[in-house]
This record gives C-alpha cells, structure tokens and sequence, in this order.
C-alpha cells in the first residue's frame, strides 16, 4: 500500500513538473501588474485574466494589488512592476517633479468614476433625488489629497454650489482599504466606497447608496495602464500584447450581459457571493462605465487636468503627446 501511494505522489510531482516546463515552453513573457485596488469596477482587465487573453498575446501577467495610487506609481518606478493601473493624475505628479524617465499611459480602461456616496441614514432620497445640499454641515469620509476619489468628489461639491472647505467636514486620513470598516464602525455622516464595500454595507444594513460619483461627474478618464517610457520604447511588443488583451476584455463586457460578465470575473472575486458580484457589476454597466477601445482621447486629458487645476493640484499643464500614447490603443481597436 505504501509503494502504491509514494508511487502515486512521484507520478503526481512529474506531472506537476511537466505542466510546468510546458508552460516554460510556451514562452510567455513575465511581466507584474500592479493594480491602484482590486475592484469590480475594473470587470475587462479580469475579463481578460480569465479568458485567457494575455496568454493569447504571450503574456504571462502577474496581478499585485498596490492598494492605492501612490503606492502603485512607487512600485512601477522602483521597477517592481512594468506596468501600472491607477488614475493619470498620479503619471501628471510624477512628471511635474521633473522625473526623465516618467510614467507615460497607454490605454484607458474607465470612462466614469467608480465610487459611489454612501449614506447612513437610510430614509435619504437616492439618485435623482438626492439633494446634495444634505452633506451641509455633515462629516463625510473622503479620499486622500490629490486622489481622483477626493478630486472628483469635490468637482462635484463645486458644481452643487458647495464649498468642500466651509460647508462640510471632509476626513482624509484614513487608510484607503479601512473607510467601509470605519464608517461601519460609526465614523462620519457620509462615506465615499468603491465596489464591493458600497454594497457590502448596504447588504450590512448600515448604509445605503445614495448617489453615484461617476453619474454626477460625468465621463472623465478614471484610470488608464502605464509603463515607464523607457521600457515602452524598449518593450512595444509587450505593451501592445498587453493592450491588445485589454481590448478583448472590453469587447467582451460591451457584448455581454451583467450577468455573464459576473460569472466570468467571479473566481476574481471569491470571498464574494455571486448574486452580489451581479449586483455590482449591473450598477456599473447601467452607468456606463467602459469604453468602448482604450484610446486615452485628448479632451479627456485637457478634462482630468481641469480637474486638478480646479483642487489647486496642478502645477503647470502638461502636452498631452508627452504622458499618452495612442499608437497601442489605436492598432488594438483595429485589430492589425
């Protein structure tokens, strides 16, 4: 019996062996990807991972999560990671400092914002109906300083006729992966959550989705893949592989149903039950929020920079041939 199960454990590790040295024969190119978060709100890139389009292109792509903008920028520079997934305006920081070989983006994935205002009264109006006006004199959790998430909760205070300064209290210093767990916990009036944690607390019963940043703000380029310039100009194979599977991934959700994107993405997103990872998948494909290609046009760029203009983050204006490309985009939407 012995022999049978040591016999059984050696065929066990040559097949483990095997498949991997077949992998290895394969010859797919390593390369990191580092994530701003992990969200459903990012639903092609997984697209992409789980039907097999950077294996198609030659890619083996490792996902990290880099749990927030400046972490992830941090990680593409050191060379951690060749490419990087987070909002533009973390590429504008970086080439504002005056870096040489700075982060340059290649392709945009969202065209809305991702997060949505969540409320723990529970009788607030939602939608529609939602008087901003109910943040006065409230306390809300924001994001940090110079954060998309921060930025464009403020465009949209300013366009309400509200001063994000005088008319409310706007908490900025909490850990990005820790606001759902504190406004659960009982801090602030209102809290500002991506996907799953908007959700999450409304199926907790402490909160409830009140409004959506990405509807009030309008299409803005959320976030969009980089790479140093320096390795795009060494590597145009590789960010075209990695740029053609994007695209992929974005004619799947646009010709798919919720649900079938849902079910698709879901082994990304275990610990989550799939009728809720069909919930929030719904929320964001209602809203519009993928494109259609990953073309970074150039009035969203002009777009993001007023945006960081008008939160007193931009110090000088930047050519918008110097931090986006379109030469990958372009090729992936044609297909040549």
């Amino acid at each position: 019996m012995k022999r049978k199960i040591i016999l059984a454990l050696i065929l066990s590790a040559m097949l483990v062996l095997s498949l991997a040295a077949c992998k290895k024969d394969e010859g797919l190119i390593e390369i990191t990807l580092n994530e701003v978060a992990h969200s459903i709100f990012y639903a092609p890139m997984y697209v992409a991972f789980e039907e097999g389009y950077f294996e198609e292109e030659g890619l083996d792509v490792e996902l990290v999560n880099g749990l927030g903008a400046d972490k992830t920028m941090t990680a593409l520079l050191s060379g951690e990671a060749e490419i990087g997934f987070m909002g533009a305006e973390a590429s504008i920081y970086v080439y504002n400092e005056g870096a040489k070989d700075y982060a340059v983006n290649f392709a945009q994935l969202t065209q809305r914002a991702g997060n949505f205002l969540v409320s723990r009264n529970l009788d607030d109006p939602v939608n529609e109906d939602f008087d901003w006006n109910l943040l006065r004199n409230k306390t809300v959790i924001g994001g940090r300083v110079g954060g998309m998430p921060q930025m464009v909760f403020e465009f949209i205070l300013k366009n309400k006729g509200i001063d994000p300064q005088k008319d409310l209290e706007i908490i900025q210093n909490i850990d990005f992966g820790i606001t759902a767990q504190s406004f659960a916990s009982g801090i602030g009036d209102y809290t500002i959550e991506f996907e799953p944690h908007a959700t999450a607390l409304e199926l907790e019963g402490v909160g409830k989705v009140v409004a959506s940043l990405g509807v009030e703000s309008g299409k803005v380029p959320y976030t969009a893949f980089c790479a140093k310039k320096s390795y795009i100009e060494k590597n145009p194979k590789v960010i075209q592989g990695f740029t053609n599977a994007i695209q992929k991934g974005m004619d799947y959700v646009n010709s798919h149903t919720p649900d079938e994107i849902a079910e698709t993405i879901h082994p990304q997103f275990s610990e989550t039950d799939l009728d809720t990872v069909k919930m929030i998948v719904k929320r964001y494909y209602d809203q519009d929020t993928w494109k259609e290609d990953t073309i970074f046009e150039e009035d969203s760029f002009n777009l993001l920079q007023d945006i960081l203009d008008q939160a007193g983050e931009l110090s000088a204006r930047i050519p918008y041939e110097d931090l986006i490309t379109t030469e990958f985009a372009k090729k992936a939407k044609s297909g040549k």
